[in-house]
Order: structure tokens, then C-alpha cells, then sequence
């Protein structure tokens, strides 16, 4: 007989080993099944990592790699140790200015550039330690520096020329030099302390502010309660009568271009739009701006004056208390439409002289616009700003209603992550070297002939 029979011709020692083996069959080959399993879930779960984390991790190693070699570019001791002096190439000519060892050779003639009687020829990149990048524009970027010999921190904007002269903005950036120029009596305004040029660079070495932007705040909280709103309004306010009185028109206020200090109150920067020499009945018709808070006239194309301030005044009190600009969509043609024919529409939530206030300023016919006649007078009269003492205002004796809590100037809380997270160019701390100086950049210097500036020795008495 066969050793394995069927049913009962089959002993139960047979039966029970028949089982068993049928048992440890289905087991390995389940096992089989899960170690293929787990295999593709474990090339899954890499490809995951490599998709979604491995750029944020190698990220993350470039920055901590570039913090440590800028520490240790600027430590005198380290720098004379021969591996690390080979490790970052010290002795290369592009480095030379960038470490502050040997500075590069004075240029040659045919690179030489009138900068004007206000120059600041001592002025160079190298006198700053460039430590974070703190925001970005069309140009270039702005960081946070701290001067090498005083150690004060600033904002540096830098901006390249042939980015600029490419979209043929060297007119637009010499008005911001020269609006910088003319800030220094104002509380509310950002201030220059001097601006200098290389072949290739512009640099604005300006107040270092780190509150952070009104647009900062205003997309954490939504908007604001109708005080801190009439606050910050009347530092606004005040700033923009006084570009009026020295016969500059801004022409582009919103949330991103106005700053808190580290006390809370209004700072307001950018002055790349501003039109200077616009006298009281002056009128301009330039199209520029932020679509957002765009006045009607910009939109028809019509000659506009001063009063274009005050709608844009309006447009960021209105977003300051409801949270979006007055004529928001997504769609900017329907938007456009909207500015140009749809009718203010205030929710019942303001006071009577917060909703009065709107009306006059978002007054589609500039004519008959609050601020049309006396300017910044009709502002600080009117009766929303009457719990306002403008001289304490101006002498900044009022308490903010908000206080960024700003432990000092390595505190970057208020900064977008996007920038400061951004390694920091090491082509922002040197100049070219002068057998690179290209046709090209002859050419973006010779552009901007009076931009560098340095404030007369009486300022600093």
C-alpha cells in the first residue's frame, strides 16, 4: 500500500505530519509574500523620503554648512590656518576683498566712476558681515549686515545693475536714492545712512527694522480693531503729508511696504515708485502700482496727483479693518472692473467715523477725494483721528497698540522663513575682480554716476 493513503485508510500519526506540512507550506509562503511586501514598501517608503524630504534635509545641511564656514571666514585665527586657508581658497584674487586680508588694487582708469561730490570712496562691501537674507525684490535681495568696525546692524538692499538697466529702471532707483535722501527728519520713514556702488552692485546701507511687515501681521490676525487700525493709519498719514510737503508722491503704499520697529510703530520703505517734484496742483500719469490699491484714475490712465495717496491710504484702512483691499478678486480684470465701477461697500461692524473716513478716501472722482484741497490737513482733521495728539504722535510719545516683543537684532521672528532661510550669496560681500569686469559692466556702472552717497560730517554732530 502506499505510504499515504486517503480518508481512513490513513493512520493519525500520517494525517497529524500531513497537516503539519500543509501548515508550514501556507507559512512560507506567506512569509514569502510579506518579505516581497515589505521590500516594495520599504523602496516606497525611500522614494517618499527622496521626493518629500531629502531636498528639505539636504537644504537644511547647505544652511548649517554655509553658517559655519561664514563664522569661520570671519575668524581672524582660524583664517591663518593653513588647511582652512586651503579649504576656502584665501589666497584666490575674487576672496581677497571678501576676507578683508589684502584688498584688491585700486581700479584702472578706464573703471574708474564719477560718483559726484556726496561719494563715499571708503565705502566697500567687505566693511559689513553679511548675515542673513531678510527679503527679496525684482533687483536683488535685502540682508541683515553688521559693520565690521562698529559693530551696528543695518538693512542692506542690494541690487544688481544689469537686472535693473535690463527693464530700464535706472530712473526709477536713482528717485529712490535721492527720496532716501531727503528722509532724514521724518520718525515714520526708513533713513539712509550712505549708499555706495561697485561695478556690478548698488548698495543702500539703510535703519535695520524688525518688527516685520504690516502684511505680516495682517495675514496672522486677519485685521485689526478699529484703535490699533486709527494708529497705524495716522503714522501713515503723517508720513505720506510730509513726502507731499517736499513734493514727492509715493504711489505705491501697501501692507508689504510698511514696516513695525521694534516698539511698534510705522515705518514706511520702498520709495523705488515715488515721483518727486509733483507741486500741489502738479499732476503725473505714469501707470505703476500695486493692482490691489489702484486708483481709479491710474486705471483709466488719466493724469493723477497727490490724492492718489489718500486712496491708497483708504485701501489699507479698509483692509486693516476687514482684512481684504476694498475691490479684492482673484480675477484682476474683474477686479479692475471693480475698482472702476462698483460701488464702496462698508460693513456694519465701524464706527460712524471709520465709515465716513472710507468714503472720502475711497472717492472714485479724485476731485472730490478727501485731501483733494488741503492734503494732509483734511486727514488729520477729520473727525476719526480726533482722539490723535499729532505732536506726541510725531514725537512718538504714544504707546503702540501692538509691541513685536523683539528680544534684539538677531531676533527674526517677524521675518518670512522663505528669506531667511536662504544661504546667503558670498558674491554680496565682494567686488569683481578687475580682470572681470566685463564691457557689460562698464556699461551698468557708468549708469548710475552720483548714486553713492556719505552724510557730511555735521549730521553726525
Amino acid at each position: 500500500r502506499p505510504l499515504i493513503g486517503r480518508g481512513r485508510d490513513q493512520s493519525p500519526s500520517l494525517q497529524r505530519t500531513s497537516g503539519v506540512s500543509n501548515r508550514y507550506a501556507g507559512f512560507l509562503s506567506f512569509l514569502t509574500d510579506l518579505c516581497f511586501l515589505l521590500f516594495r514598501v520599504s523602496h516606497l517608503l525611500f522614494f517618499i523620503f527622496f521626493l518629500f524630504c531629502f531636498p528639505a534635509f539636504m537644504k537644511q545641511r547647505k544652511m548649517g554648512l554655509n553658517d559655519f564656514i561664514q563664522r569661520l571666514a570671519t575668524n581672524s585665527y582660524a583664517c591663518k590656518h593653513p588647511e582652512v586657508q586651503s579649504i576656502l581658497n584665501l589666497n584666490s584674487p575674487q576672496d581677497a576683498e571678501l576676507m578683508n586680508t589684502n584688498p584688491s588694487p585700486p581700479p584702472s582708469p578706464s573703471q574708474q566712476i564719477n560718483l559726484g561730490p556726496s561719494s563715499n570712496p571708503s565705502a566697500k562691501p567687505s566693511d559689513f558681515h553679511f548675515l542673513k537674507v531678510i527679503g527679496k525684490g525684482s533687483f536683488g535681495k535685502v540682508l541683515l549686515a553688521r559693520h565690521r568696525t562698529d559693530d551696528q546692524f543695518y538693512a542692506v538692499k542690494v541690487l544688481q545693475k544689469k537686472a535693473i538697466l535690463k527693464k530700464k529702471e535706472e530712473k526709477h532707483i536713482m528717485s529712490e536714492r535721492n527720496v532716501l535722501l531727503k528722509n532724514v527728519k521724518h520718525p515714520f520713514l526708513v533713513g539712509l545712512h550712505y549708499s555706495f556702488q561697485t561695478a556690478d552692485k548698488l548698495y543702500f546701507i539703510l535703519d535695520y527694522i524688525n518688527g516685520g511687515e504690516l502684511f505680516y501681521h495682517l495675514q496672522r490676525e486677519r485685521c485689526f480693531l478699529e484703535p490699533r487700525a486709527r494708529f497705524y493709519a495716522a503714522e501713515i498719514a503723517s508720513a505720506l503729508g510730509y513726502l507731499h510737503s517736499l513734493n514727492i508722491v509715493y504711489r505705491d503704499l501697501k501692507p508689504e511696504n510698511i514696516l513695525l520697529d521694534s516698539q511698534g510703530h510705522i515705518i514706511l520703505t520702498d520709495f523705488g515708485l515715488c515721483k518727486e517734484n509733483i507741486e500741489p496742483n502738479g499732476t503725473t500719469s505714469t501707470f505703476c502700482g500695486t493692482p490691489e490699491y489702484l486708483a481709479p484714475e491710474v486705471l483709466h490712465k488719466q493724469p493723477y496727483d497727490r490724492t492718489v495717496d489718500w486712496w491708497c491710504l483708504g485701501a489699507v484702512l479698509y483692509e486693516m479693518l476687514y482684512g481684504l483691499p476694498p475691490f479684492y478678486s482673484r480675477n484682476t480684470a474683474e477686479m479692475y472692473d471693480n475698482i472702476l465701477n462698483k460701488p464702496l461697500q462698508l460693513k456694519p461692524n465701524i464706527s460712524n467715523a471709520a465709515r465716513h473716513l472710507l468714503e472720502g478716501l475711497l472717492q472714485k472722482d479724485r476731485t472730490k477725494r478727501l485731501g483733494c484741497t488741503d492734503d494732509f490737513i483734511e486727514i488729520k482733521n477729520h473727525v476719526f483721528f480726533s482722539p490723535i495728539n499729532w505732536d506726541d504722535l510725531n514725537a512718538k510719545k504714544i504707546t503702540p497698540p501692538f509691541n513685536p516683543n523683539v528680544t534684539g537684532p538677531n531676533d527674526l521672528r517677524h521675518f518670512d522663513p522663505e528669506f531667511t532661510e536662504e544661504p546667503v550669496p558670498s558674491s554680496i560681500g565682494c567686488s569683481p575682480d578687475s580682470a572681470l569686469v566685463t564691457a557689460s559692466i562698464k556699461e551698468a556702472a557708468e549708469a548710475f554716476v552720483g548714486f553713492s552717497y556719505a552724510p557730511s560730517m555735521d549730521s553726525y554732530l
